[in-house]
């Protein structure tokens, strides 16, 4: 009998910036996440569901699509977000908070062992959708979810995706 599982599951993830440094207050560096989003996605290396962006860590809830493994996945995205990272940091001679005294790298941007968390039930799936919508609200950034630009909660709440990133859960 054919069921019909993923190959992958959605994945709620959570990467963190090295030393909870704010790096991503600033727009620029939160536009970097989103291009790097979107490159996966028109790679077709990933459907993304749900995002947020915060000063010192994404959530994301995706799915790695056929032929792709989530770990390579979170590589390339913590690779190229590092390396956008260093370009725009370098042009203002503003590395040094981010030096690491490591053999495989002078700077460090992402906190290692990013968390990844399958979700194999519906029920999950939606509790970890609220956590993400719900970040800004409680960290006082926002009254309502969907007024935090760098989310997917107006996505949620309207259908509207300016972005062009997402895709609906049940699609």
């Amino acid at each position: 009998m054919n069921y019909p599982f993923p190959e992958n599951w959605p994945q709620f993830f959570t990467a963190t910036m090295h030393g909870w440094k704010h790096l991503l207050e600033e727009d620029r560096y939160k536009n970097i996440i989103i291009g790097s989003l979107r490159f996966l996605k028109e790679q077709s290396r990933i459907k993304l569901n749900a995002y947020v962006i915060m000063s010192n860590h994404v959530h994301f809830i995706w799915q790695a699509l056929y032929g792709h493994d989530l770990r390579d996945v979170q590589a390339s995205f913590a690779k190229h977000t590092s390396k956008e990272f260093l370009k725009l940091l370098s042009a203002e001679k503003a590395l040094k908070k981010y030096e690491v005294d490591a053999a495989d790298r002078q700077h460090a941007f992402w906190k290692r062992n990013p968390l990844g968390t399958e979700l194999f039930t519906p029920a999950v799936f939606y509790q970890k959708l609220d956590y993400i919508h719900n970040n800004p609200v409680r960290a006082g950034l926002c009254k309502y979810a969907e007024e935090y630009n760098y989310s997917s909660a107006l996505y949620c709440h309207t259908g509207k995706d300016e972005t062009g990133l997402l895709e609906h859960w049940a699609a």
